[in-house]
């Protein structure tokens, strides 16, 4: 089978899976353009990267996007071909990206993922991590693995390069990235997601974990978890600062 005809029945078969445990697709193999293009000329100090996840293209995250840009943050909704790499393979080229960005070097680097993209990330992270690494937010992570890789990876794990690796089993790659120390990570699960079940998100050494009313497709999407992730990019907690103290009435004299 030529490179194309298998590429394009793997971008079939991960539309057909997708819609069959709750996630949309949009997206082509190497359609996307290259991660400098996806920069929002925003002159934020911080830079966030935003990594979609198995069968979506960059577009699903920007309304996170705009939400970031709106606070301030640089952001770079980075694209990538969810079906025809590993995750060695796609973390090396995310961290190839950063590596030549443009412009002035930002003081911290933040990231956000979903599903696959938070596993990418990890990768990063682990491997080739850039310089100045801020806070990380993981949406909907398959961090132990996830059930629904176990179930279509033997059938179609050589169409969809990186599923395998997204299994439950004890070497898996998701299940054997290490998390470095230092690096602030929180985790954002949902309770409905029907692909990734919260014990699945679970991560060693995550700082703050939170589990919403949401199913998987777009948890990205919604208001509070807009919050959430300016709040933890902010300040490293899923929970609100305690209120201040108002204080006392003065006594007349």
């Amino acid at each position: 089978m030529s490179g194309v005809r298998r590429g394009l029945l793997a971008l079939g078969v991960a539309g057909v899976l997708a819609a069959s445990v709750g996630t949309s697709y949009a997206g082509s193999p190497r359609a996307e353009p290259s991660a400098h293009a996806a920069i929002r000329p925003v002159e934020g100090r911080e830079l966030v990267v935003l990594v979609h996840g198995l069968g979506r293209s960059r577009l699903s995250m920007l309304p996170l996007a705009w939400s970031l840009e709106r606070r301030g943050y640089r952001v770079l909704n980075w694209g990538y071909s969810s079906t025809s790499a590993t995750i060695p393979e796609l973390g090396a080229e995310l961290s190839r990206d950063l590596a030549s960005l443009d412009g002035p070097p930002p003081e911290r680097i933040h990231f956000v993922g979903h599903s696959l993209g938070n596993i990418i990330i990890r990768w990063v992270v682990a491997n080739r991590p850039p310089e100045h690494v801020g806070r990380v937010v993981m949406l909907a992570p398959p961090n132990q693995g996830s059930h629904s890789a176990d179930r279509y990876a033997p059938w179609l794990g050589w169409l969809l390069r990186p599923l395998p690796e997204l299994r439950t089993a004890p070497g898996s790659t998701a299940r054997t990235i290490p998390t470095p120390p230092g690096v602030e990570i929180g985790v954002i699960a949902g309770r409905y997601d029907g692909k990734v079940s919260v014990p699945e998100t679970f991560l060693p050494g995550a700082k703050a974990r939170v589990v919403i009313p949401a199913a998987h497709t777009f948890i990205m999407d919604r208001r509070d978890v807009g919050r959430l992730v300016v709040r933890f990019l902010y300040t490293g907690d899923f929970a609100p600062p305690p209120p201040v103290p108002s204080a006392p009435p003065l006594s007349p004299s």
